[in-house]
């Protein structure tokens, strides 16, 4: 019977069929086919992690954009302070320069000084002429005051007296012209000592001892420590800002530190619109562009000395509108 079984079972080519791979195999469940076949992003615990995944990415987007909605940023903003020129009010060769490049200043502290005696001569001459206009005024106020009496004798004629008293007005005169001149030869003598005018850090210094200055000619700059951010918004950005809100201001000398400000008024006018050369849109060649305006931002507190900020760095200022 085994050998017909086997007869029967060969092909009509003589051929006997290879046996089954899964012959001699205990069964399989049948619940566990499905899952075997099922492709692996399809898999229950795949399709609960994208779920998850989803609704945190949406509850960060939505963050997000409530975060965007209420901040407005820029990237064309730099700090300005308050530079003031240092130049002689009086000429002459300089005979010391007291500081060097960089240095802090306190207000009132001696600069450069100019060589002073031609300065000390011409105050003791001026001095000189205001003692003798000084005598001749006391001489003049003498002979009006003898004449008035004469006159009032009847002992002298009323030209006697009108030249008196015009002698006496003359020397008054003359009296003031000299001692305005030794108040100014004081005053003379008094800026060959350049001081700061207040607080701040020296830079561009052209002041070198035995160079002659000019009056006005520039010796220095001194940067003050009033500092504040010119940042230049887009028109878009500013329809929210308002004076006082409150920014946050970073460096980018300084990554990692954040400094706190707030508005201190926004400009009536773009950039472009008070530049060197306007545009001109009636030209015929009109392209739309969104245009800058600058927006002053104050610091709260003045910032930390050890932090070296400087007019001309880049920051970038977030206001919160909202």
């Amino acid at each position: 019977m085994a050998e017909q079984r086997t007869l029967s079972e060969a092909r009509p080519d003589g051929h006997t069929p290879p046996p089954s791979a899964h012959e001699g195999e205990p069964p399989r469940d049948r619940h566990d086919a499905p899952e075997a076949r099922r492709p692996w992003f399809r898999r229950p615990w795949v399709l609960a992690l994208s779920a998850l995944l989803l609704v945190v990415a949406g509850v960060l987007g939505v963050r997000y954009w409530a975060y965007s909605a209420a901040q407005e940023s820029t990237e064309d903003a730099f700090i300005e302070a308050r530079v003031i020129r240092i130049r002689p009010r009086v000429a002459g060769h300089i005979a010391q320069v007291r500081v060097d490049d960089n240095q802090e200043v306190s207000e009132g502290q001696l600069l450069v000084e100019i060589d002073d005696r031609q300065y000390r001569a011409a105050l003791i001459e001026a001095r000189a002429r205001a003692a003798a206009a000084e005598a001749e005024a006391q001489r003049a106020i003498a002979d009006a005051t003898r004449a008035r009496e004469l006159f009032g004798r009847q002992l002298i004629a009323r030209a006697a007296l009108d030249e008196a008293e015009a002698k006496e007005r003359t020397a008054r005169a003359a009296l003031e012209a000299a001692r305005a001149e030794v108040a100014r030869e004081e005053l003379d003598l008094k800026f060959t000592r350049v001081v700061a005018p207040e607080a701040g850090r020296v830079t561009q210094k052209t002041a070198e001892e035995g160079m002659f200055v000019q009056i006005g000619q520039p010796l220095m700059a001194l940067v003050t420590h009033d500092l504040w951010v010119v940042a230049n918004f887009k028109e878009t950005q500013i329809g929210k800002m308002r004076a006082g809100q409150p920014v946050e201001i970073r460096v980018d000398a300084f990554p990692g530190r954040v400094f706190r400000g707030h508005i201190h008024s926004i400009q009536r006018g773009t950039g472009s619109r008070f530049s060197l050369l306007p545009p001109e849109n009636a030209s015929g060649n009109f392209v739309k562009v969104v245009q800058r305006v600058p927006v002053k931002i104050v610091f709260d507190d003045p910032p930390d000395p050890s932090v070296s900020l400087g007019p001309g760095m880049s920051v970038v200022p977030t206001v919160r509108v909202e």
